[in-house]
C-alpha cells in the first residue's frame, strides 16, 4: 500500500499540453533564427562592389537607371518617373448624347472622378515627367522637373542617367531651388547629353549672382531658351546682352531667348539692344512682362533700323578688312597680280590729282617719270607713295597696310585713323565701293559673316551699319511704354518694310515679321499704334496664312 501510494506522488506531473507546445515552438524558433542570423549578417563576397554607384552602366532607359542609382545611393524614398500627362479633349456633347445617360456612362464617370481625386494627391508627389517618342516608347525626348528640389546628389545622378539618352531634345526645370553653385553643376552636365538636345527651360529659378548668361557661351550648343520669372534686372540683363555679342565674341547657336516676367528696366534694356548690334543668329525675343519705358524702347527700336558705329567698332571693322584681305591674297597668287595692275591704274589717277595745283613745269617733268618707274619697278613707287601722305585714297591705303602688316601690325593703326579723319566725299565713295568688294570676298570664303563687314553707309563722315533684319519675333507686351516709344519703332518697322520684304526675297535675311506692343501706357487707338499695326499686318505669316485660306474657302 505505502508503495502504491507513494508512486504517485513520486512520480512526475504531466506537463500541460499547451506549455509542451510552447516550449517546442520556442524551440524551432530559436533554431531557425540561429540558421538565419548567420546569413543575414555575413553578406556574399562581391555584394558591396556591386552596390557602387560608379559602376553601374545605365542602359538608356531613365526610370530603370534613376531607381537604380537611386537605390545604389541610399534613397529609400525618391522621385519616380513618370509619362507627362496629357490634357484631355474638349468633350462637346452631341444632340444624340443629350438624352438620360446610361448605366455604362455612370460607371465611366464614377471611374473617373477616382482617377482624378487620386491624380490630386499624386499630383504633390516629387516626379520627373517624361515625354517619349511616338515611333518607340523607350525613348525620352524631354524631361520636366517642377516644384521640388534639385541637388547636387539628384544631379550626379542625372548626369550618369541623361547622357545615355539618345533622343534627348529639351530639360524643363521648374521652381527646383537652382542656386549659382547647381546652375555650374548643371551647365557641365550639358555638354555630355546627346547632341539632339537644343531647348533648356529654367523658369521660377532666381540666383542672387544671375549667372544665366553662362548658358548662352559662345562654345554652347543651346538653340532654345527661356528664362522666365527669375527676377533677372539690369544687372542680369547687361551679363546677357555681353553672352549675344561683344566686340570679340558672339553666340552664334542661340535661336530663341525668352526673358519675360523679369524686373528688366531702360537699362538692361539697352544692354540686350547692344548685344543685337552684332548679334546674327537671335530670331526670337521676349521681354514681355518688364518695367521698360520709353528710353529702352527707343535703345532697341535703334537696333532695327541703321545705326552709327562707335569708334573702336569702326577700328575694329577695319582690322578684320585687312586680315581677309591679306588671306585672300595669299590662297590665291594671281589675285595679288590684279591687285598690282589695280593699284597701277589707281596710282596714275592718284599722281594726276596731286599734281593739279602744282606748276606746268613740275607735272611736265614729274610724270613720266612717274609713269617710267611704274613700267620698270612698281615696288619702289608704292614706298615713294607711303612717304607722302596726301592724296590717298582709302582704298590705297588698305592696300598699303595689307603689305604693311607682314612687318609690323603697330605702324598701320595710326595713319589709318588720319586718314578717317579727314576723307572728302570723292574718298568716301571709293572706301564704299572697295569696301563692298571686300565684304563680297568675305562672305564667299566663310559661311557667316561678321556683322562688321557688312556693307556699310557713309554720311556725313560716320558709318552707319543696316539695322539688324535678322530677329523676327519681338515681345514687348505688357511694358511701360507711351507714344514717344512708339515713335522709334514706327521709324524702324518703315525701314524694315522698304527694305525688306518676305516674298520677294528668297535669300538673306527677311527682317521683322512680328511686334507685340500691346498693353502698354497708351491708348490702343493711338494713330502711330494703328499705323505700326497696319504696317505688320501683311507681314506675319499667321495671319497672311489665315487670309489665303479664308479667300480660298470663299471661293471655292
Amino acid at each position: 500500500m505505502s508503495n502504491e501510494l507513494s508512486a504517485p506522488g513520486t512520480s512526475p506531473r504531466v506537463p500541460r499540453p499547451g506549455t509542451q507546445k510552447s516550449s517546442g515552438s520556442a524551440t524551432k524558433k530559436g533554431e531557425r533564427a540561429a540558421k538565419e542570423k548567420p546569413g543575414a549578417v555575413l553578406p556574399p563576397v562581391g555584394e558591396e562592389e556591386s552596390k557602387n554607384p560608379e559602376e553601374y552602366q545605365c542602359t538608356g532607359v531613365l526610370e530603370t537607371d534613376f531607381a537604380e542609382l537611386c537605390t545604389r545611393l541610399g534613397y529609400t524614398d525618391f522621385p519616380k518617373v513618370v509619362v507627362r500627362p496629357r490634357p484631355h479633349p474638349i468633350f462637346v456633347p452631341s444632340a444624340s448624347l443629350s438624352e438620360k445617360p446610361t448605366q455604362d456612362d455612370q460607371r465611366l464617370s464614377t471611374s473617373c472622378s477616382l482617377n482624378s481625386l487620386e491624380s490630386k494627391y499624386v499630383f504633390f508627389r516629387p516626379t520627373i515627367q517624361v515625354e517619349l517618342e511616338q515611333e518607340d516608347n523607350k525613348l525620352v525626348k524631354e524631361i520636366f522637373i517642377r516644384g521640388w528640389r534639385v541637388d547636387d546628389r539628384i544631379l550626379g545622378i542625372l548626369s550618369k542617367c541623361l547622357p545615355p539618352l539618345s533622343q534627348l531634345q529639351a530639360i524643363n526645370f521648374w521652381k527646383v531651388g537652382l542656386t549659382d553653385k547647381t546652375l555650374t553643376t548643371f551647365i557641365s552636365l550639358l555638354p555630355l547629353c546627346s547632341s539632339t538636345l537644343r531647348k533648356v527651360s529654367l523658369e521660377g529659378n532666381p540666383l542672387p549672382e544671375q549667372s544665366f548668361h553662362k548658358l548662352m557661351a559662345s562654345d554652347s550648343t543651346i538653340a532654345h531658351l527661356s528664362l522666365r520669372n527669375n527676377n533677372i534686372d539690369d544687372h542680369g540683363a547687361r551679363l546677357l546682352g555681353q553672352a549675344l555679342s561683344t566686340l570679340h565674341t558672339c553666340n552664334r547657336t542661340l535661336v530663341s531667348l525668352n526673358l519675360g516676367f523679369n524686373h528688366i528696366g531702360d537699362q538692361g534694356a539697352g544692354y540686350i539692344a547692344d548685344g543685337l548690334r552684332l548679334n546674327r543668329s537671335l530670331l526670337w525675343l521676349s521681354l514681355a512682362h518688364n518695367r521698360i519705358q520709353d528710353k529702352g524702347a527707343l535703345k532697341l527700336a535703334e537696333v532695327l533700323r541703321p545705326f552709327e558705329l562707335t569708334h573702336t567698332e569702326v577700328v575694329e571693322r577695319r582690322r578684320l578688312l585687312l586680315e581677309k584681305g591679306s588671306q585672300e591674297r595669299s590662297r590665291s597668287p594671281s589675285s595679288s597680280r590684279h591687285g598690282d595692275s589695280r593699284e597701277k591704274s589707281q596710282m596714275i589717277g592718284v599722281s594726276s590729282i596731286a599734281l593739279v595745283d602744282k606748276p606746268e613745269k613740275m607735272q611736265a617733268m614729274k610724270t613720266p617719270k612717274g609713269l617710267s618707274k611704274k613700267k620698270e619697278k612698281p615696288g619702289e613707287v608704292v614706298k615713294k607713295d607711303e612717304k607722302s601722305g596726301s592724296g590717298q585714297s582709302p582704298t590705297q591705303g588698305a592696300s598699303k597696310k595689307e603689305d604693311a602688316t607682314k612687318s609690323g601690325k603697330g605702324k598701320v593703326t595710326i595713319p589709318e585713323q588720319k586718314l578717317s579723319k579727314g576723307k572728302s566725299i570723292k574718298t568716301g565713295s571709293k572706301e564704299k565701293r572697295s569696301i563692298f568688294l571686300e565684304s563680297e570676298l568675305v562672305a564667299e570664303a566663310t559661311e557667316m559673316v561678321n556683322p562688321l563687314l557688312e556693307p556699310m553707309e557713309h554720311r556725313d563722315g560716320k558709318v552707319f551699319m543696316p539695322g539688324n533684319k535678322v530677329l523676327l519675333h519681338l515681345n514687348l507686351l505688357r511694358n511701360h511704354i507711351t507714344e514717344v516709344g512708339l515713335e522709334g519703332f514706327l521709324t524702324a518697322v518703315r525701314y524694315q518694310v522698304q527694305f525688306s520684304k518676305p516674298k520677294t526675297s528668297s535669300k538673306g535675311p527677311v527682317g521683322l515679321l512680328w511686334l507685340s506692343l500691346a498693353k502698354n501706357y497708351f491708348d490702343p487707338q493711338c494713330p502711330t499704334y494703328i499705323m505700326i499695326q497696319e504696317l505688320m499686318l501683311p507681314r506675319d505669316p499667321v495671319k497672311a496664312k489665315l487670309k489665303e485660306e479664308e479667300a480660298t474657302d470663299f471661293s471655292t
